[in-house]
């Protein structure tokens, strides 16, 4: 036994920890991978498992980076962040999702990704025994930290009958009296699913009613294609009053390692986060936050990000209907969700969405993501290497004759 053994915090499972057997689900994807390689050397990868841009960040991103990274005045902390890029974030809401009267110097902090900021939400709010709304399939931090902290987590499912959204109405009067925040994600990952302006009034609606947090991450909130514009929470009245937004250069502007987001809302809640955020890390490198500054000031790297992934998807839902799924292709992000196959004509019957994308990757090496949370799907992301649009055709069309040749059953 290490000495470390009986010293592991219960929320880590305590003794229990190194005996746990339960894979992660993208470790258990890497692996299949790594496997399907060595059994198939001759054939190339087709990922569409990743969910980061395949472009690097703009050369003007970088070119401000290498020319603020020396300076002096950059090499100190930056702590709560820097009045430049709260004031260039600011500008951004205003032009991009119509937002004003945001106080750049009370309403905006960075942080060091939009995870990182998911983590810490919790500290800010979630005492022992209250319940943090998340939808699911999702993104799992806010969640993880709210029972590292004592707290319970209730699901919201995304049924394709309710359209992605979460229901309500089905939240059990004991659950809504100690919940304290809401999870929401729209541009949804994985399900691709918007939000509209009728969607977040009745979210505004139900958190007042309910006296609960809104906690909106927008994360994919630039990428939306085909007349579909960029849509904000706290665009809707009263939405300042009850909810907090998280924003991402990650997504939009292919900055994923960069590890930058800004958190906006009340300055209250923003004040509270602040606190906690002080005492957790001493803020983003200074350059970074000056070459995002560049990047909200030059909204076209998104829009030629939203060009490509929409002639992808295009393309990817054409091939995934041609084969038999039933695909459509979503108005943001750059996923495709789509329900699994029954089987193989050969015999083979499918149970879940992991059994699926383990079968792809072993037999055909496509990689995708399974989500079995609700209703059986996979995940299937344009984000795959490609350097021209002759390129892109041919990925998707060897795409297509792998998956022929598996046989599948709908």
């Amino acid at each position: 036994m290490s000495f470390y053994t009986d010293k592991i915090s219960e929320r880590l499972g305590g003794k229990m920890f190194s005996k746990k057997t339960e894979a992660y689900k993208f470790a258990k994807i890497k692996k299949a991978k790594e496997d399907a390689i060595k059994m198939h050397p001759h054939l190339s990868l087709i990922d569409l498992g990743i969910g980061e841009p395949d472009k690097p960040a703009d050369i003007g991103v970088v070119n401000t980076l290498s020319l603020e990274a020396g300076r002096p005045e950059n090499r100190l902390y930056a702590d709560n962040g820097i009045p430049e890029f709260q004031e260039a974030a600011a500008k951004y809401l205003e032009e991009i999702y119509g937002l004003k009267n945001i106080n750049p110097s009370t309403d905006i902090i960075h942080g060091m990704g939009s995870k990182s900021i998911l983590s810490m939400l919790p500290m800010c709010f979630i005492n022992h025994g209250d319940i943090t709304l998340t939808t699911t399939p999702g993104y799992p931090i806010i969640s993880t930290y709210t029972r590292y902290l004592g707290g319970d987590v209730y699901t919201l499912p995304l049924y394709k009958e309710n359209n992605f959204y979460p229901n309500f109405s089905t939240i059990p009067k004991n659950i809504l009296k100690r919940a304290k925040l809401l999870y929401i994600n729209y541009p949804n990952n994985p399900t691709g699913q918007v939000a509209t302006k009728e969607f977040y009034k009745e979210v505004v609606e139900f958190a007042y009613k309910n006296n609960i947090i809104v906690v909106s991450d927008a994360a994919y909130a630039p990428i939306t294609f085909d007349g579909c514009e960029p849509l904000s929470f706290l665009s809707v009245e009263g939405a300042k009053d009850v909810g907090v937004e998280l924003h991402s250069l990650s997504k939009g502007y292919n900055m994923t390692g960069w590890r930058l987001a800004f958190i906006v809302g009340d300055p209250l809640a923003i004040k509270v986060y602040g606190t906690v955020k002080d005492n957790t890390d001493s803020g983003q490198f200074r350059a970074i936050q000056k070459a995002a500054i560049y990047a909200l000031n030059n909204n076209e790297i998104s829009l030629r990000n939203c060009e490509r992934y929409s002639r992808r998807l295009d393309l990817l839902v054409s091939a995934l209907n041609e084969v038999g799924f039933s695909a459509k292709k979503p108005k943001g992000t750059f996923y495709c969700y789509v329900t699994i196959p029954k089987g193989t004509k050969s015999g083979i019957i499918f149970e879940t969405a992991e059994e699926v994308s383990d079968y792809l990757i072993r037999n055909s090496l496509i990689s995708t993501v399974p989500w079995d949370d609700a209703g059986a799907y996979l995940r299937l992301s344009v984000t795959f290497n490609a350097n021209s649009q002759a390129e892109e055709i041919e990925i998707i069309e060897e795409l297509k004759q792998r998956l022929l040749k598996l046989q599948l059953i709908f």
